[in-house]
C-alpha cells in the first residue's frame, strides 16, 4: 500500500497481510513480508521482519535487498529487520535524478520516520556503505550503531586511489553508449563484478540469485539507474568531504574482504569515526554474505545484538584477519 510523504512524514506506511508496523511485526515474526513505501512520487520496495530494536539493511550495487535474506534470518530472531530496495533498484521506483547518497540516505530516513523509528542501526554493503555513512553523518542522533561492508567512501583520505584504479572502468562507464551496449545483455556485465570482485567465481553470487538480480536489473529504467550511482561519485566526494569534518561517535564495525579492499575501508573508517573496529575476512572478494556466510552473519550479528560486548573471535576460529 502506498502512502504520499516528504513533509507528511507522520504518515505511517502500511505491512501487507494486515500486520501493523510499529516497532514490531507479529506473530509471524520470522517471516519475510513485502511492503511498499511513497514519498514525492518516489516509491520505495521493502522487506520487513521481526521485532524488536530497528536494524536498516542497504544493499549494494549488481544485487537489491534479496542479498539480506540469510541476515534477517538471524536479526529478526531479536530485532525488528528494515531491508530496502534503494532508489533506482529492484521494485523501488527509478526516477531520473537523486541519486547522490545524500539524497538516497534522505529516502530511507523518511521510510524510518513513517514506521516510527526514533533510533536504529544501519548495515551497508558496496553502494550501500555509501548510503549508510550518508544517514549516519546526516542524522548522528538516531544511529544506534553502523556497520560498512567492503567498499569505499568518495571524499574520505585517499580515496581517488580507488577511484581512479585503471582496471575499474565500472565507475566511469555511464551515459547513452553504455546504455545501448548493456540492453538485452545485462547479465553478460554483471558477470564481471559477481566473477571478478570474488576471490573464486565458483565460490561467488549463486546461480538463483544472478538469474534474480539479471531480471531485475533488466526492467526499464533499472541499468540506467544504476550507472546514476556511479555518476553522482564526485558529488558524494563533495558531500562526504563536508561530512567528515565531524567525526562520528557511535560505535562502527567495518568489515572487508582480504581480495578486495582489504584495509582500505577500515582507514578510512577512522577518518569519519572516533570509535572504529575493523575486519578483513580472510580468503574472502568483495561478496562477504556469498563468500564468507559463517564468518560474516556472526560478526554482524553479534555486533548489532550484544551492543558492543561481542567476543573477541580469533583467527583460528573464524578465519579472519583483525585490523587494530
Amino acid at each position: 500500500m502506498e502512502i504520499p510523504i516528504r513533509g507528511v512524514l507522520k504518515c505511517a506506511a502500511i505491512v501487507l497481510f494486515s500486520l501493523a508496523v510499529t516497532q514490531t511485526v507479529k506473530p509471524q515474526s520470522r517471516n519475510v513480508v513485502r511492503d511498499g513505501f511513497q514519498m514525492d512520487g518516489v516509491r520505495l520496495h521493502y522487506l520487513v521482519a521481526g521485532k524488536g530494536e530497528p536494524v536498516i539493511l542497504l544493499h549494494g550495487y549488481a544485487q537489491n535487498s534479496r542479498m539480506w535474506r540469510p541476515l534477517i534470518a538471524e536479526l529478526a530472531k531479536t530485532r525488528l529487520v528494515i531491508a530496502p530496495d534503494l532508489r533506482g533498484f529492484g521494485q523501488s521506483s527509478k526516477p531520473e535524478t537523486g541519486y547522490d547518497k545524500k539524497t538516497m540516505a534522505q529516502d530511507i530516513h523518511a521510510l524510518a520516520v513513517s514506521l516510527g523509528f526514533k533510533r536504529a542501526s544501519v548495515v551497508g554493503h558496496d553502494i550501500g556503505l555509501m548510503v549508510a555513512y550518508a544517514y549516519a553523518a546526516e542524522y548522528p542522533a538516531e544511529v544506534e550503531r553502523i556497520i560498512l561492508m567492503d567498499a569505499f567512501l568518495p571524499g574520505v583520505g585517499d580515496w581517488k586511489t580507488v577511484w581512479l584504479l585503471r582496471d575499474l572502468w565500472h565507475f566511469h562507464f555511464y551515459g547513452v553508449t553504455p546504455l545501448k551496449l548493456v540492453t538485452g545483455r545485462e547479465r553478460i556485465y554483471f558477470e564481471h563484478f559477481w566473477n571478478d570482485f570474488a576471490a573464486d567465481p565458483k565460490h561467488s553470487i549463486p546461480e538463483a540469485d544472478r538469474q534474480f538480480y539479471a531480471r531485475a536489473y533488466a526492467q526499464p529504467g533499472a541499468m540506467r539507474a544504476g550507472f546514476e550511482v556511479f555518476r553522482a561519485f564526485e558529488k558524494d566526494a563533495k558531500d562526504f568531504a563536508e561530512f567528515s569534518q565531524t567525526k562520528l561517535t557511535m560505535p562502527m564495525l567495518v568489515l572487508t574482504g582480504e581480495k578486495a579492499s582489504g584495509d582500505f575501508l577500515i582507514e578510512q573508517a577512522r577518518l569519519v569515526d572516533n570509535d572504529v573496529e575493523g575486519v578483513v575476512i580472510k580468503g574472502s572478494g568483495h561478496w562477504l554474505m556469498e563468500e564468507a556466510p559463517k564468518q560474516v552473519v556472526p560478526q554482524l550479528v553479534a555486533f548489532i545484538t550484544n551492543l558492543g560486548k561481542r567476543p573477541r573471535l580469533t583467527e583460528r576460529k573464524v578465519g579472519i584477519i583483525r585490523s587494530h
